[in-house]
């Protein structure tokens, strides 16, 4: 390739949705989905154990053939049952990362790599190997044979091998699952530059709401075999109707510039629309764009700006929404800062005394050492 870009097979439809229809009954399990997701980029299935999400992987892939399904990939129907369409898993162009590798054991590294080469098809634009194998770190691998790899280094070596064969879809079933913290923290950010690298959609499934965070677009719930929420991951992580299902992890996502790096305390300055958060965080050049987390539980509100506080990040807001939740102490207030929404939990009796409502400015308190980037 003439740009460090990874592209996948026929460009002619790279932005065209990925939409699918499938209704299937297992037994005592429904699935029940009708979705678009967007063509480009991390689109996410979220949701615990048994909601469904390998099974949906599965039937786009073709492993599981749902009668009556529809399923168009970048323009092109792969499956339309109502007109006998079903295009066979050999011949769907993409890639599917499973939680156990599937390199072939009698390989090295290399030629596991070369199998994925011969299986690209003769239309599709050829993958820049030398700067994928550089961007998954697997140069010193090549020689190797999977059983002296561990278990990150095999999965980059998966990743590696399905993108060269110039795939129109990715699918990853949580890739990281099966790994240790230590294994998770090697592959995560080779994953994360692989996001922004990508030509191609990738449909990742989790259950995991940290990698979701730090790789996703586009976030679709899963509950029962059916879609509680789909839409862009800011906004649906902000929600006040969801957050049981993110547990403790409830809060959100922003996109923020590099404004200052503080080396001495360990600090940067991230700037976003609305205002600005520190962050404990290396040091990092100017303009660059990072990702940051803030859980609902590390914001607290205040009317009045506070003084000689030791909260660095004291954000202007106005709230927009109070939702009640499960528990009987706490609500979740949405507040919106220049057009970034943020969400706090606090107590009932808080939201009482502050007497909080739609309209009201605040100041939201973040913690530097909760904001997670």
């Amino acid at each position: 390739m003439t740009s460090a870009r990874i592209h996948g097979g026929d460009t002619s439809g790279r932005t065209a949705p990925i939409r699918f229809s499938f209704c299937l009954d297992h037994g005592g399990f429904v699935l029940d989905l009708e979705l678009a997701v967007p063509g480009r980029g991390v689109t996410a299935l979220f949701g615990p154990s048994g909601a469904g999400k390998t099974t949906c992987l599965r039937a786009i892939a073709g492993l599981e053939r749902v009668p009556g399904g529809f399923l168009e990939v970048g323009g092109e129907v792969w499956q339309d049952e109502s007109r006998g369409i079903f295009r066979p898993v050999h011949r769907r162009a993409l890639g599917y990362i499973f939680q156990e590798t599937t390199l072939f054991p009698h390989l090295s590294v290399s030629r596991n790599l070369d199998y994925g080469r011969h299986r690209r098809r003769a239309n599709a634009p050829p993958v820049d190997s030398d700067h994928l194998i550089g961007l998954l770190d697997i140069g010193p691998l090549l020689d190797r044979r999977p059983d002296t790899l561990s278990g990150g280094e095999r999965q980059r070596v998966a990743i590696a091998r399905a993108l060269l064969a110039s795939p129109q879809l990715l699918l990853l079933d949580e890739p990281l699952a099966s790994l240790d913290l230590a294994r998770k923290s090697e592959i995560l950010p080779c994953l994360e530059q692989l996001h922004h690298e990508l030509e191609i959609p990738v449909i990742y499934v989790s259950h995991a709401i940290d990698e979701v965070v730090r790789l996703a677009d586009h976030l679709v719930l899963l509950a029962g075999g059916r879609v509680a929420a789909s839409g862009p991951l800011a906004e649906t992580l902000a929600r006040l109707d969801l957050p049981e299902a993110f547990a403790d992890e409830a809060g959100m996502v922003v996109e923020g510039t590099v404004g200052a790096s503080d080396p001495a305390y360990g600090l940067v300055r991230l700037d976003f629309p609305g205002g600005s958060v520190h962050v404990a965080h290396a040091a990092e050049p100017a303009g660059r764009r990072l990702r940051f987390q803030i859980k609902a539980r590390d914001v607290s509100v205040a009317l009045e700006k506070p003084r000689d506080t030791s909260i660095l990040n004291l954000v202007p807001a106005k709230v927009v929404a109070v939702a009640e939740t499960a528990g009987a102490a706490h609500v979740l207030v949405r507040l919106d800062a220049g057009g970034t929404p943020f969400v706090a939990r606090v107590t009932r009796l808080s939201r009482d005394r502050l007497k909080l409502e739609p309209g009201t400015a605040v100041w939201a308190q973040i913690k530097a050492v909760a904001v997670l980037a």
